[in-house]
């Protein structure tokens, strides 16, 4: 079974909206792929707490660490306009991880 990585906009949504884009993506990465998929959990809900300059760099850090697992990484919804989904696709693109776009 292949790790599916989700990359998908984030900013602005609810926990709830956030949790059903991924479902649906997931359902559509295997209908894509051909066979069930293990979903890499890489929705992170718990900040530690701890003073940083800047947490969408905490956040993507950690994605960068989960990416590290894919097998496929997917991008879906407005991604392109999601400055930690290009990062994270051009992360996936130069090292090799097998992509798929919305």
């Amino acid at each position: 079974m292949k790790k599916l990585f989700i990359s998908q906009p984030m900013r602005g949504l609810s926990d709830k909206e956030i949790l059903k884009t991924r479902e649906e993506i997931r359902v559509r990465a295997e209908k894509a792929i051909g066979e069930p998929v293990e979903l890499i959990d890489s929705f992170i809900e718990d900040y530690p707490g701890e003073i940083n300059k800047s947490i969408p760099v905490w956040y993507l850090g950690k994605s960068i660490q989960l990416l590290s697992q894919a097998d496929i990484a997917y991008f879906g919804g407005d991604w392109r306009n999601a400055r930690g989904c290009r990062i994270e696709y051009e992360i996936a693109d130069k090292y090799e991880i097998k992509i798929i776009e919305e």
